[in-house]
């Protein structure tokens, strides 16, 4: 399973679907709610679409797929991990440029936007979110997951990455002692593969096979 970022839809996976064929592996490359074909309007950040993907691993299953392993970039490397604390669907998961802490995450990319970031701005967005939509996105905490997940996760992050600081890969891995952390010299966000092909594909693989 390769789960794709915000604003991205299974097309723009699509390019690792390969690299998994040509290894015998079978490869669901999902829209998430909200993106490309799926319905939605929300994006809940991992809140509602870690049950989405709960629910296609027990698709897979159902049909002979014995051993599931997912990949996610970005907010879908945010959502898997959050998945994996629901329960051993997956046999391992690849997580790449993922987010630790929404509020974080949030209050860095608005510093990003703004060049600066009121204290409030934030805080005041998810109590608007809990109260307009029922969306309590205090629950949304990919590092709450990790430290309750008994899924092997392979995190990697780009060093050069401008959109989300390579320290939440690295808050990410000290939450578990299942997960190994790959920082890519010069890989701008979710651009591992690009800057360092061949080990991408031995690491990334080899995580697999080894799971």
């Amino acid at each position: 399973m390769v789960l794709h970022g915000i604003g991205d839809s299974r097309q723009g996976s699509a390019g690792f679907a390969p690299m998994f064929l040509d290894q015998g592996y079978s490869v669901l490359l999902p829209d998430s709610r909200g993106h490309g074909a799926s319905g939605g309007e929300l994006v809940t950040y991992g809140l509602w679409e870690k049950y989405d993907v709960r629910d296609w691993a027990r698709w897979l299953r159902q049909h002979d797929c014995r051993a599931l392993y997912g990949l996610g970039e970005s907010l879908g490397g945010s959502v898997l991990i959050q998945a994996t604390a629901l329960g051993p669907d997956f046999h391992a998961i690849v997580a790449e440029c993922a987010f630790a802490d929404l509020q974080a995450i949030a209050q860095s990319r608005v510093q990003q936007m703004f060049g600066f970031a009121p204290w409030f701005l934030v805080p005041n967005a998810i109590t608007f979110a809990r109260y307009r939509y029922g969306l309590d996105l205090r629950q949304v905490s990919p590092i709450d997951s990790m430290r309750r997940t008994s899924t092997p996760t392979l995190l990697i992050h780009g060093l050069a990455d401008s959109r989300t600081p390579y320290s939440h890969s690295q808050a990410l891995a000290r939450a578990s002692a299942q997960s190994v952390l790959w920082l890519v010299p010069n890989a701008e966000h979710t651009q591992a593969y690009s800057a360092a092909p061949d080990e991408y594909r031995r690491r990334v693989l080899g995580w697999f096979a080894g799971h």
